[in-house]
């Protein structure tokens, strides 16, 4: 094998910051925005102080700030929030609702339709609002049927995931593969140019998600185990011979070291209410409305020495204590939110719904933090709140922008504005895929009508919009100009061929696609897809071959994100949904990698080699 030799020192340095960004985008500790910030900084301010020029051009480093106007970020951004309409007007909820009556008739060609449905929307609306509409069906149809819900809650997931990777809209890893191979003067590539050779794969694909996956994976817990509410509401009756009489408010919390929340106060004997001031006094015979666990409740009767009733009757062996209207539900935390990055008291949230959090699940188990910490542990997209609540109130939370209500309810919301924006999208798709408009100009025509229609107003336009997305795209997509205006993606793709001298034009195809399918796993796919563009264009020009079957081949293997929880956004939903560990993504994905590899290398190679 020749060694090809050092390309400059620009190139040189932007692959030293591309191992760097990598790295960045692998840190949990660290915002993915933030990581994305830094990148783009780091790669402008060597340009700005070690000046590069090539040929007689000059780099410029405020040309890698082009990707935040660059039409392939305007498309996705645009695509988000029309999927985030076609979820508000509630567009799918019919859908769902047949769908969940056919579950109780035939699981297993349920269990298909599902798969295929799940896959073909999410050809043309980003799978997040796909997994959003499908996972409350789908646990809702478990629960009652009380059938465990891990044979399908994965393979679903991942079915959005495949389907994605069929039309150029389908994903933003897509978007962005074609767009790089548009601005190089590669390939140009239409809205279903690449899907007849994607559609083979999904096939196969589906036919494992449906007859081989469920069999394979264990039976897990979700995340929600069970249905017995934790929190209760209860009195504590001021006595005579109480701690408590005689002494303030104020002075009560404080003999609970803080931990005692009084919700009100009862005055016998017309049981009206005392205003809670700090100062005010207990005496004999008051009431204090309390709402906390069971053992702390305890714990402030023995403290306080007052007596704690439930209702009329003294809680006991014979009167246990009830919570009546209360349920426990699931809040999973998606973009658009408003607290992803924020605590739960930044952002008043237990307050403004009137809930009450039990526990936060992070990576698919419960954090091991104290129940009063809770509240100031920044979120995160993907985590879930174990909270409970009356059932009207989780009824107000659902048509929320960003959170994904889980309490076994069918109930999908739906407005008169639905097949407004069905319309819009299907005139999208539909005006691009004829060649009427290009997709980035259809697309934002789309939001215009949404609003316009008042499907969606300008508040959740901007909760649609995920900063993530905007600043990873943007950021690799400088990452991929800097490597293939100074040289580096040559130099990747001269190393590349030359550890691959050995093998045909397929070999070397194949290989590819697997070095993308690994690396999408372990860092961002749209960092992955970005960084491996430029240098399938390179590979190809080294090779003398068409570019094309080496474009498809990255943006492929960007799409198989499969293996870990963290390749995916709606990995991590599925994950918490379901109690999911990390080795049942690696059980299932892993041969599901291998399948799509072989099947679409194969494919490649007969079309194009």
């Amino acid at each position: 094998m020749n060694i090809p030799d050092l390309p400059n020192y620009h190139a040189l340095a932007v692959l030293v910051i591309t191992v760097f960004a990598l790295y960045l985008f692998r840190r949990e500790d660290t915002p993915l925005e933030t990581s994305s910030l830094a990148v783009m900084a780091i790669l402008c301010l060597l340009f700005a102080f070690f000046p590069f020029s090539q040929n007689g051009e000059h780099l410029e480093p405020s040309s890698l700030f082009f990707g935040f106007g660059h039409e392939a970020l305007i498309t996705v951004c645009s695509l988000m929030i029309i999927g985030h309409g076609i979820v508000r007007t509630g567009a799918l909820e019919p859908i769902g609702r047949y769908l969940a009556k056919l579950w109780k008739i035939s699981p297993s060609l349920s269990l298909l339709l599902t798969l295929i449905l799940a896959g073909t929307l999410s050809a043309f609306v980003n799978n997040t609002p796909i997994v959003v509409l499908l996972l409350p069906i789908l646990i809702s149809v478990s629960l009652r049927n009380n059938t465990d819900s891990s044979p399908i809650l994965l393979p679903m997931g991942l079915a959005t995931l495949v389907g994605g990777m069929t039309t150029t809209i389908g994903t933003s890893t897509n978007l962005l593969v074609v767009s790089i191979a548009s601005n190089m003067n590669a390939v140009e590539f239409g809205l279903f140019d690449f899907a007849p050779i994607a559609l083979i794969a999904c096939a196969v694909a589906i036919v494992y998600l449906w007859l081989i996956a469920p069999k394979i994976l264990p039976k897990r817990a979700a995340s929600l185990p069970d249905t017995s509410p934790r929190l209760f509401s209860a009195y504590l009756t001021v006595n005579e011979e109480s701690i408590a009489n005689g002494k303030t408010i104020a002075e009560v919390i404080a003999l609970t070291d803080g931990q005692l929340k009084i919700e009100g106060v009862q005055r016998s004997p017309d049981k009206r209410t005392v205003m809670l001031l700090p100062d005010a006094t207990l005496i004999n015979g008051d009431r204090l409305k309390v709402h906390d666990y069971p053992d702390r409740l305890k714990e402030y009767e023995m403290v306080l020495g007052t007596t704690l009733f439930s209702g009329l009757h003294k809680v006991d062996d014979d009167h246990p204590l009830k919570a009546d209207k209360q349920t426990l539900a699931e809040i999973v935390i998606i973009a658009g939110s408003g607290v992803e990055g924020r605590t739960l008291q930044q952002a008043n949230f237990i307050k403004k719904h009137a809930i009450s959090v039990i526990a936060l699940h992070r990576a698919g188990k419960a954090m091991e933090i104290g129940k009063n910490s809770i509240g100031n542990i920044p979120l995160r997209i993907g985590d879930i709140l174990l909270v409970q609540a009356e059932p009207e109130q989780l009824a107000l939370l659902k048509p929320k922008p960003g959170l994904l209500i889980i309490d076994g309810a069918e109930a999908l919301p739906q407005t008169k504005k639905a097949p407004i924006a069905l319309a819009t999208l299907l005139t999208v798709v539909l005006s691009s895929a004829f060649g009427i408009l290009p997709i980035e100009i259809s697309s934002i025509c789309g939001v215009l009508v949404l609003l316009l229609t008042k499907c969606l107003q300008w508040e959740e336009v901007s909760s649609a919009l995920s900063t993530q997305v905007i600043l990873i795209v943007a950021a690799s997509l400088a990452l991929g100009s800097a490597l293939m205006k100074t040289g580096g993606a040559e130099y990747i793709a001269e190393v590349f061929v030359a550890s691959s001298y050995s093998l045909p034009p397929g070999g070397v195809l194949a290989a590819l696609m697997l070095l993308l399918a690994i690396l999408t796993n372990i860092v961002s796919n749209n960092a992955a897809a970005v960084i491996g563009t430029p240098i399938a264009i390179s590979v190809a020009s080294q090779l003398n071959l068409p570019a094309e079957p080496f474009i498809l081949a990255v943006l492929f293997g960007a799409n198989l994100s499969y293996a870990t929880p963290m390749a995916y956004k709606t990995n991590l939903l599925v994950m918490n949904a379901g109690g999911y560990q990390f080795s049942d993504f690696m059980r299932i994905g892993i041969p599901l990698i291998i399948l799509m590899w072989v099947t679409l290398s194969a494919t490649l190679n007969w079309m194009y080699l």
